[in-house]
């Protein structure tokens, strides 16, 4: 009897594929984690660094999705007897699509969800994503006089002004690992990114010359869906 009811309630799922986006539940999910930054400015010796961050995700479709991302970290590079180190603040508002929203089995995302092998699950949730947001600096700089004059000299800049904020763009590539199946979708995922930021004024180290700087930031955390259909 209850192998009969497993049976009809996927072969509904299957029948009724068409209303897919009907079936889906859109929850909110929350997620936090940390990880190691590491930036690409003009001094140049990079000093591996610590960053967290939380966020706030609403899916669009179960493979498309808006979402908000603060970040909290420190950036660190020397060189040329100088050095920097940036306690920066960071926020953006971002979007990220997945591979499952190409593939043909997912459009019953339902009956994707029981069917699917870890594998497939796994596949299905690998992301790119672009957004637009704000770093404020927090930067302290101890320059060489040799090299100081070699930046002005250069026709380059000088300012480590405290509290300076920026425009910048995050670029992130990553997976959504899934757990804690059910009909609608996975409760639980582990989460594994990397985001690469540009910048476009060239100040997270103080320096200002011809090239902007940018930085990288990998990271592990855990995310939750919230309002999850059971």
């Amino acid at each position: 009897m209850k192998k009969l009811l497993i049976f009809s309630l996927i072969g509904i799922l299957f029948l009724t594929g068409l209303t897919a986006s009907a079936q889906f539940s859109r929850p909110i999910s929350i997620g936090a984690g940390a990880g190691a930054t590491f930036n690409l400015t003009d001094l140049g010796n990079v000093e591996t660094k610590f960053a967290f961050y939380g966020e706030l995700d609403y899916l669009i479709t179960p493979f498309i999705s808006v979402g908000l991302h603060g970040e909290k970290g420190a950036l660190e590079g020397n060189g040329y007897e100088s050095e920097f180190k940036n306690r920066y603040f960071a926020g953006n508002i971002n979007g990220k699509i997945r591979v499952g929203q190409f593939l043909e089995g997912a459009k019953n995302y339902s009956y994707y969800t029981l069917q699917a092998n870890t594998l497939s699950r796994i596949l299905s949730n690998v992301y790119v994503g672009a957004g637009a947001g704000l770093v404020k600096n927090r930067i302290a700089t101890q320059l060489s006089a040799q090299y100081r004059k070699a930046i002005i000299d250069q026709g380059g800049e000088l300012s480590d002004k405290f509290g300076q904020i920026h425009f910048v763009v995050p670029l992130n590539v990553g997976v959504d690992i899934p757990f804690g199946r059910t009909l609608y979708g996975p409760q639980w995922a582990i989460n594994v990114n990397y985001q690469h930021t540009l910048t476009f004024n060239d100040n997270l180290d103080g320096i200002i010359n011809k090239n902007n700087d940018q930085y990288g930031f990998v990271s592990v955390g855990v995310k939750y869906a919230l309002f999850n259909r059971k």
